[in-house]
């Protein structure tokens, strides 16, 4: 781990954040921010429905736009992070929240792509899902809330430690 994060911080993008003055920063922490702000909220909307809250508004009405915005929200993020985190990488590598958000981060997007392999999911726009399919759909839900909250909160205490 030390040697990738050494080669990120020794990076053109390591050198240049850190060369560019406190402005690009500052820039690239805010658009971090934004962009999670974006990807979060789009997913608690969503997961909340897949769990079972607001049962009147029909799934395909949250997904597509919920999905479009957290897709984006991720890209971002992730585009963001990478700035932030060759500013000084090296440093992460002592940090056990890092060693929490990343885990959480990859089993949030593999919980992503399992979703989107479901049948119900696949369907949802074209039909009503039984109640047994609803309750699939849950669990990734809650198993998605849970990755993300916590990649989000230890994300946050990398700063503190």
């Amino acid at each position: 781990m030390h040697d990738l994060l050494a080669w990120l911080e020794a990076s053109l993008i390591g050198h240049a954040m850190r060369g560019s003055g406190v402005w690009t920063y500052g820039v690239v922490n805010l658009f971090h921010i934004l962009s999670i702000a974006s990807l979060f909220g789009s997913i608690l909307l969503l997961d909340l429905r897949l769990l079972g809250v607001w049962r009147n508004i029909p799934l395909a009405a949250i997904s597509t736009p919920c999905v479009t915005v957290g897709a984006w929200g991720f890209v971002v993020a992730t585009l963001t992070g990478i700035g932030l985190l060759a500013t000084k990488a090296t440093e992460y590598q002592s940090n056990p929240f890092f060693y929490i958000k990343i885990p959480a981060i990859l089993l949030g997007l593999v919980n992503v792509a399992a979703l989107s392999r479901l049948p119900a999911w696949k369907q949802h726009r074209t039909r009503e899902l039984s109640a047994a399919e609803q309750s699939k759909l849950a669990v990734y839900g809650g198993i998605s809330l849970a990755c993300w909250f916590t990649a989000i909160a230890a994300g946050r205490m990398v700063g503190y430690w």
